[in-house]
C-alpha cells in the first residue's frame, strides 16, 4: 500500500511539473507574441510619422512652387501692362506728331 501511495504521489508530481512546463511554455509564447506585436506597432507608428513628415515637406515645397508661379505670373502681367501702356503712349505720340 505504501508503494501505491508513493507511486500515486510521484505520478501526481510528474503531472503537475509537466503542466507547469506547458503553462510556462504557453506564457513564453504569449509574451513573445505580445513583444512581436508591440514591435510591429512601433514600426507602424514610425512609418506613419515618417510619411507624415514627408507629406508636410512636400506640401511646403508645393506651396513654395505655387507662390513662385504666382509671383512669376504677376511679374509677367505687370510687364505686359507696362508694354501695353508704352505702346499706347507711342501711338498717342505718333497721332500728336501727325497733327502738327
Amino acid at each position: 500500500m505504501k508503494h501505491t501511495t508513493l507511486a500515486i504521489l510521484a505520478f501526481s508530481s510528474l503531472f503537475l511539473v509537466s503542466c507547469n512546463k506547458e503553462k510556462s511554455a504557453i506564457e513564453a509564447q504569449e509574451n513573445a507574441t505580445k513583444d512581436a506585436i508591440e514591435n510591429r506597432k512601433d514600426a507602424v507608428n514610425a512609418a506613419a510619422a515618417d510619411a507624415k513628415k514627408q507629406t508636410e515637406t512636400k506640401a511646403k515645397v508645393d506651396k513654395a512652387n505655387i507662390e513662385a508661379s504666382k509671383d512669376a505670373a504677376q511679374a509677367q502681367l505687370d510687364a505686359d501692362k507696362k508694354k501695353a501702356e508704352a505702346e499706347s503712349d507711342a501711338q498717342k505720340a505718333a497721332v500728336d506728331a501727325r497733327k502738327r
